[in-house]
C-alpha cells in the first residue's frame, strides 16, 4: 500500500549537482524508514542515504560530505541533493521504504528507479 516514484536524474558532468525526489503515496504513516540506494552495472545495491526507523540518517562513506538526505512531510516527499558528482556516482538510484512488522523485520517497497550518469 506505499507506492514510491523517483524523479530528477539525468546526464551532468564531474562536479555538477543534481537533486533527486522520492514521492511517497498511498500508506504514508506506516513507513518507518526511507532512504536512496543505489545500483551500478555489475555491482550490488547499496544504500547511498536513508533515514532510519527512528529518524538517525545515514550515509555511504562514498558521498559522504557531498550528498545530502531531506523531507518535506507535507509533501510525503524525500530528496536528495547531490554535489560534485564523480563518474563512479553513476547508477540507478532507487527510492526505499520500509515497513517494520517486527522489531528486525519489514516490508520493501522501492521506485522504478531513476538513472543518473556522470560524464567525465
Amino acid at each position: 500500500q506505499v507506492q514510491l516514484m523517483e524523479s530528477g536524474g539525468g546526464l551532468v558532468q564531474a562536479g555538477g549537482s543534481l537533486r533527486l525526489s522520492c514521492a511517497a503515496s498511498g500508506s504514508t504513516s506506516s513507513i518507518d524508514a526511507i532512504g536512496w540506494y543505489r545500483q551500478a552495472p555489475g555491482k550490488q545495491r547499496e544504500l547511498v542515504a536513508g533515514f532510519r526507523k527512528g529518524g538517525s540518517i545515514d550515509y555511504a562513506d562514498s558521498v559522504n560530505g557531498r550528498f545530502a538526505i531531506s523531507r518535506d512531510n507535507a509533501k510525503n516527499t524525500v530528496y536528495l541533493q547531490m554535489n560534485a558528482l564523480k563518474p563512479e556516482d553513476t547508477a540507478v538510484y532507487y527510492c526505499n521504504a520500509k515497513q517494520y512488522y517486527r522489531s528486525t523485520s519489514y516490508f520493501n517497497y522501492w521506485g522504478q528507479g531513476t538513472q543518473v550518469t556522470v560524464s567525465s
